[in-house]
């Protein structure tokens, strides 16, 4: 049962019933996450404009579902493992040898390996890079652009994270254990 209880369409203010009918617009449905950010019409504005603002950045749809997907394992979040595993899975083609890879920062591309490995130093450094790794990923063809996104993908998937942490919303997706050896 989720501690922090989801606005009912029936109940919910004017601007949380916009946000999330443009929400089930633009995804087909309303997963858990999204109607716990309603709670707060400006969290789940902020979210989702940061959001759609990635989604037009340098980075393509495949590795920002990789980060996404790694971000929440480092972030030992069920819900968000879930959820990325299946989007991952079923809507972008990742194999049942990528998913696990990837949620260990690991990929047969160079750059997409170094963008992770980056990612995953972030998140388990607090933002901390060492030069050494800094190097590293621009051998390997890291611009300063995807520096940049991947810092925005980190704060955008661990604001989701820690939201389904504290709430603790009802899965929507199968569930995916988020412990694997790293």
């Amino acid at each position: 049962m989720p501690r922090i209880p989801q606005p009912a369409p029936d109940t919910a203010e004017a601007e949380q019933r916009d946000l999330l009918e443009a929400t089930r617009r633009h995804l087909g449905r309303v997963p858990n996450l999204y109607a716990t950010l309603a709670n707060s019409p400006a969290a789940l504005r902020g979210y989702l404009a940061l959001r759609e603002s990635l989604s037009g950045g340098a980075l393509g749809e495949r590795l920002r579902e990789q980060l996404a997907l790694l971000v929440a394992q480092e972030n030992d979040c069920l819900y968000c493992v879930s959820a990325h595993t299946l989007r991952g899975g079923r809507l972008l083609g990742m194999t049942d040898d990528e998913l696990p890879a990837t949620r260990s920062a690991h990929d047969d591309d160079p750059h997409t390996r170094a963008v992770l490995r980056t990612a995953a130093e972030l998140v388990r450094g607090r933002g901390h890079l060492t030069e050494e790794s800094l190097d590293a990923a621009r051998a390997a063809g890291v611009t300063d652009t995807e520096f940049a996104e991947i810092v925005a993908h980190i704060a955008l998937n661990t604001l989701s994270n820690h939201s389904n942490h504290l709430a603790e919303p009802d899965l929507d997706f199968p569930a995916v254990e988020p412990a694997v050896n790293r």
